[in-house]
């Protein structure tokens, strides 16, 4: 019921369908080629799945998913969740290790991936939350924020304040 995407992803020194896979714990063997395309194009493992051809799911991806970038590292992580098909997604700073290019991949993905479900995510960037139904902001273990990211530019000082910090780092 629950898939999790996690800031550092757990990859085998196997192959990509391994890989994802694995979310279904050894019950993998139901899922059809076509399942598993069709899950690659949600987490945009798409983007990168021609360059592992002949083999494509059956490529070895190495320890830690070492033949693949941060980014699709992580688009792995989410097919690996998605294929369990959960009612809950929680995102566990999932794209704060990545580059421009492949954040924004990963939210394209990300944005898939939560339509017709519940996520939690958990971000300190402003680009990982942004369009969220809700955010809820914490400081010293309590909420001090909750609304749309206009309504907390309209009354929560520290959010505002976190929005300015990080718009400044992008100047």
């Amino acid at each position: 019921m629950i898939g999790l995407v996690d800031q550092e992803p757990k990859l085998w020194d196997n192959t990509l369908r391994y890989n994802i896979l694995y979310g279904l714990n050894g019950k993998g063997n139901d899922v059809t080629q076509k399942e598993l395309e069709d899950l690659a194009a949600m987490a945009r493992i798409d983007e990168f799945y021609s360059r592992l051809q002949p083999l494509g799911f059956d490529t070895l991806i190495g320890e830690n998913g070492l033949q693949l970038s941060g980014g699709q590292r992580q688009r792995v992580a989410i097919a690996r969740a998605l294929i369990k098909k959960p009612d809950l997604l929680i995102l566990d700073e999932a794209t704060n290790a990545l580059d421009p290019r492949n954040e924004k991949l990963v939210h394209q993905a990300l944005r898939s991936a939560l339509r017709d479900r519940t996520g939690i995510i958990i971000a300190h960037r402003l680009s990982t939350v942004r369009n969220a139904d809700k955010i809820v902001v914490f400081g010293k273990g309590h909420i001090i924020g909750s609304g749309t990211h206009s309504e907390l530019m309209n009354s929560c000082a520290p959010y505002i304040e976190l929005v300015t910090h990080e718009l400044e780092g992008l100047r």
